[in-house]
């Protein structure tokens, strides 16, 4: 019977995913709002993973924030990193006062097999760029979280039952991080795109004010919506290019978390603070010194792949990070050489001549008068992650004219009209 199940978790899969493929064909969708999977790791690493282990006849309630709109939604779902067949008992999606019930090949229950993802049927709700929405999806059975989203300066609720048509939930907790809930699609006007933000946890928002939409991919977002283009954000905390951290390496997870996404044109590169600052630190002591030659290796792979695809690709210098994590568990994470590798890479992603773009994220936020450090006004207070302000600063650092050059203006005075 066991087998039989398993059996039928992945011909369910399969089949949604080919019908999916098939409704794509006939229809422009964009990724809109993007949430990278990541594996779960147990107690003997650093860091908790602050969601719980198991869900048991729960619900869960993730709350997005898109960057373009539509009349148009599908929500994907991954089991990317599980163990078992994931059962969804309920899924609905609201937007205000109004709610919408999700269903998979016409019924509410679906079963996504280990490593798969299931995209939901198209959900009629007009959505303007820059909404907040509500997903809540109920798990019937026992559920073992082995893949989720780490920090992202977000919270979940997590109630008991089947809560997913309760438009507020009752006694619920609040954990930090994200689910199974992995992508927000929108259905596209013409020459609609998506850039995808790949990146660690500067990307994924550490820092920022929680729960507020304040990460540099969303501030980036702000200024893409009336051009009708998307921002996903791909960044996970303590992620690398090279090896693998809180989340696979990103030359492993580019195909998946970037290539993939439905749209992509453009991907905005933020990586190698962790592959230069981990190795000796609490989070990878016994790793010896990365090289230049290693971490330029990898940029160039990762162009070369990009370009393969005809995507774009823009590569930001390493900000600054003396004092990074100093007085906290986690200190160890910079020295003066590890400061002298990061310059010698900054200075050659500026001057490479492979990426379509620069964006010198290390000029916008380092101290005029002490380079190797974050400004004070824009750092979060740990010396390795911006706040707020500094979000700002790096989204308004990128040059939005290069993404939207070919963007016609019929589409954008379309797109603006959605907005107002």
């Amino acid at each position: 019977m066991r087998h039989y199940l398993h059996n039928a978790a992945i011909w369910t899969a399969m089949t949604l995913a080919g019908n999916a493929l098939a409704e794509d064909a006939r229809t422009d969708w964009v990724t809109s709002w993007y949430a990278a999977p990541q594996p779960g790791w147990d107690s003997q690493f650093v860091l908790p993973m602050n969601v719980p282990a198991v869900l048991d006849n729960q619900t869960v309630r993730e709350y997005v924030r898109i960057s373009t709109g539509g009349e148009r939604i599908k929500l994907v779902f991954s089991n990317r990193y599980g163990k078992a067949p994931l059962a969804i008992g309920a899924v609905s999606l609201m937007m205000r006062e109004v709610t919408r019930e999700v269903t998979f090949e016409g019924t509410r229950q679906v079963t996504i097999a280990p490593g798969a993802t299931v995209t939901s049927d198209p959900i009629a709700l007009s959505v303007a760029p820059l909404s907040q929405l509500e997903v809540t999806t109920y798990l019937p059975q026992r559920t073992a979280v082995t893949g989720f989203h780490w920090g992202a300066s977000q919270s979940i609720s997590v109630a008991a039952g089947n809560a997913s048509r309760e438009a507020e939930l009752s006694k619920a907790t609040r954990v930090d991080g994200r689910l199974f809930l992995s992508a927000v699609l929108i259905d596209a006007l013409p020459d609609s795109r998506t850039v995808v933000a790949l990146g660690d946890s500067i990307t994924d928002g550490n820092g920022s004010t929680p729960d507020a939409d304040r990460r540099w991919p969303d501030f980036l977002a702000r200024r893409l919506a009336p051009h009708g283009v998307a921002v996903a954000n791909a960044g996970i905390s303590g992620a690398r290019l090279l090896n693998d951290g809180m989340g696979e390496r990103a030359l492993a997870r580019f195909e998946q978390d970037v290539l993939r996404q439905p749209g992509v044109s453009d991907v905005i590169v933020l990586l190698g603070i962790n592959d230069i600052g981990w190795p000796g630190s609490p989070f990878a002591p016994a790793e010896t010194m990365v090289t230049l030659n290693e971490l330029t290796a990898g940029f160039r792979q990762l162009a070369a792949t990009a370009h393969a695809r005809t995507i774009r690709i823009t590569v930001g210098t390493l900000p600054p990070f003396e004092g990074a994590l100093e007085g906290t568990p986690f200190a160890g994470h910079y020295n003066p050489q590890k400061e002298v590798l990061r310059l010698r890479l900054n200075d050659w992603i500026r001057g490479a001549g492979i990426f379509d773009g620069v964006v010198d994220f290390d000029a916008v936020l380092r101290d005029p008068a002490r380079p190797q450090r974050m400004r004070a006004e824009l750092d979060s207070g740990d010396h390795l992650h911006p706040g707020d302000a500094g979000y700002r600063k790096m989204a308004d650092a990128i040059d939005i004219d290069a993404i939207v050059a070919r963007d016609p203006g019929a589409r954008r005075d379309a797109v603006s009209a959605r907005i107002q």
